[in-house]
């Protein structure tokens, strides 16, 4: 069997051609740059062979296209036809409160991604190209969502929910979300594996720690809380995002001339975070 699994962000693409059964990575690589100039990145593991091509990727279509045409190639492909992939995974960033596991993707669920874009406006559009680059590019192939916000709707709500008017949240739906779901899934389930069942690690500390890091807490197998909030920026300082930060520094801040309150610089989000990235 081979799944392959695509991870579309702002401005790029990733993508493994995998099989479930053994985790054998048949092919690897990365589409960067789109809507730019389009670069990508090809690797066979097996044989230690990397390509990389300029190839133009005006949308995230070219890209899917891209990666397509890689695996099926004479020379650097590893399957002889698209038909030799039998199932597609997608992460998706925001699933809102809609979503507590993967699902089979429909025109539900690509309804309900769309409604989600307020919450994640950079990657769940992206999202929603790849999974149609594929629908076009694989007709009729099964594809799954994979959402990182899923595995922290266990949280109560003395951890999800905000200080603020209730109707804040039952109409805007503006509580704490979680992200990073799928590696603090693996994570916690590892580590309870390891610690020979859940009766030895109930209660276990995950930290996903990168350019983006998080923290969550796992008991018996549940999140009860994580240091994310209805965004990515919240939690810990990170490699682009500042985490959580008292409002009256900014407000402080606005007594010195281009100190926190200035012009907004070049490439960069109101919030101080680099654009086009979570």
């Amino acid at each position: 069997m081979n799944i392959l699994v695509i991870n579309a962000g702002s401005s790029s693409l990733k993508y493994q051609l995998m099989n479930p059964d053994t985790g054998d990575v048949t092919a690897k690589g990365l589409c960067e740059r789109i809507g730019l100039d389009g670069r990508l990145t090809h690797k066979v593991p097996a044989s230690g062979k990397k390509v990389e091509k300029d190839i133009p990727m005006p949308t995230h279509k070219e890209a899917i296209e891209a990666v397509m045409a890689i695996l099926v190639d004479p020379v650097d492909g590893v399957i002889k036809s698209v038909d030799e992939i039998d199932a597609v995974g997608h992460r998706v960033l925001h699933g809102g409160d809609k979503f507590v596991e993967s699902c089979i993707i429909d025109e539900a669920c690509k309804q309900a991604i769309r409604d989600c874009i307020p919450l994640g406006p950079l990657h769940n559009p992206a999202n929603l190209m790849g999974i149609e680059a594929c629908e076009k590019a694989m007709p009729g192939k099964p594809q799954v969502a994979v959402f990182d916000t899923a595995f922290h709707m266990t949280m109560p709500p003395k951890a999800y929910r905000y200080a603020i008017p209730t109707k804040y949240y039952t109409e805007d739906h503006l509580r704490r979300y979680g992200f990073h779901g799928t590696s603090h899934r693996f994570v916690s389930k590892r580590c309870i594996e390891l610690m020979g069942g859940v009766e030895n690690a109930h209660r276990v500390i995950v930290c996903h720690l990168g350019n983006g890091s998080s923290i969550a807490a796992v008991d018996q197998g549940k999140v009860v809380d994580t240091s994310m909030g209805m965004t990515p920026l919240a939690g810990l300082m990170m490699g682009t995002r500042c985490g959580d930060l008292d409002p009256s520094v900014r407000c402080q801040g606005r007594q010195v001339p281009g100190y926190l309150y200035g012009p907004v610089p070049s490439g960069r989000r109101p919030d101080g975070h680099a654009r086009g990235r979570y």
